[in-house]
């Protein structure tokens, strides 16, 4: 029974009820400006533009003494009406205070040297694959390479021998 009363303890202090507590006080003193305004201001304004009817009066006899009160009933319909675009235009308003600014978008990390040697070698390697086979620089790294002789047009021969004469100066050094 103790622990019992300690989690009811514990439910009654937490703040979403006091929280919901508060909002139903002020909820019941919001009624009373509610109903003040609808009686004494919209509905003298409605009725006078209908003919001078007080909504509150109209009523359906069902016989004896009982009535329907439909009058009321409309009332209250206007009643729960203002209120909630009342309470639409405060968390309107609520809200419009808490946006917050769009926050800038932040900077990805530096990448580590690590990361930067590796993409460095990467861009060498793509460089290496990509340049003609041709160019010195590239070959002196490279071991000669043995290739089968094709027959090919005249023009690319001319190419061959230059290539050759290259890849012995290259070698020689």
């Amino acid at each position: 029974m103790k622990k019992f009363i300690e989690e009811f303890k514990e439910f009654i202090a937490k703040g979403n009820v006091l929280d919901l507590a508060i909002g139903v006080v002020i909820g019941g003193a919001f009624q009373a400006i509610v109903n003040s305004l609808v009686n004494d201001v919209i509905m003298p304004i409605v009725g006078a533009i209908i003919g001078g009817l007080d909504f509150t009066a109209i009523a359906i006899p069902l016989g004896g003494d009982a009535m329907i009160m439909i009058g009321n009933f409309i009332q209250a319909i206007v009643n729960f009406l203002i209120v909630s675009l009342v309470l639409f235009s405060v968390i309107k308003a609520i809200n419009k205070f808490k946006r917050e600014e769009p926050k800038p978008e932040e900077k990805p990390a530096e990448p580590s040297e690590e990361v930067k040697l590796l993409q460095s070698i990467n861009e060498e390697l793509k460089k290496l694959n990509a340049e003609p086979e041709t160019k010195p620089a590239a070959r002196k790294a490279e071991a000669p390479k043995t290739t089968a002789k094709k027959t090919e047009p005249k023009k690319s021969t001319a190419k061959k021998s230059e290539a050759k004469k290259t890849t012995r100066k290259s070698n020689k050094k």
